[in-house]
């Protein structure tokens, strides 16, 4: 998995504690020769946000979308991620009574978040998609 940072709201993976993962990692990928990087779109955010982000209907979209959704590619995601930006949109102060108590990602960052893969599952509707939670 590919390390590279895309954004100022980005946590690297590496952040661990014992063999519990700390932030959930998205990807979006086309299978090709096994020697090329197939990765078109990669980034990380906390997990402290999954409350906010079940509020706004973007959990399962974001940390469930291959496993509980059987999401394959990311075109599939589109309407959901719309959705839930829409949702978090339309009543900042609410959303916002979510942000962590330790400080560990606020509104802002899953808002940037979201909307930034949504960007990427537009760009790249027929890529596949991995989550590492």
């Amino acid at each position: 998995m590919c390390q590279q940072t895309i954004a100022p709201f980005v946590i690297f993976s590496a952040a661990q504690m014992g063999n519990y993962n700390m932030s959930l990692d998205v990807e979006l990928y086309y299978e090709k020769d096994l020697q090329e990087d197939n990765i078109v779109y990669e980034a990380n955010i906390t997990h402290n946000l999954n409350r906010m982000a079940t509020q706004a209907g973007l959990y399962y979209p974001l940390w469930r979308a291959t496993d509980v959704l059987a999401v394959k590619q990311a075109g599939e995601l589109i309407p959901l991620l719309r959705a839930g930006i829409k949702a978090l949109e339309s009543n900042r102060e609410y959303f916002e009574e979510f942000n962590p108590e330790n400080g560990w990602g606020d509104y802002e960052i899953l808002l940037s978040f979201a909307r930034a893969y949504l960007v990427a599952c537009e760009g790249h509707p027929y890529s596949l998609v991995y989550i590492s939670r």
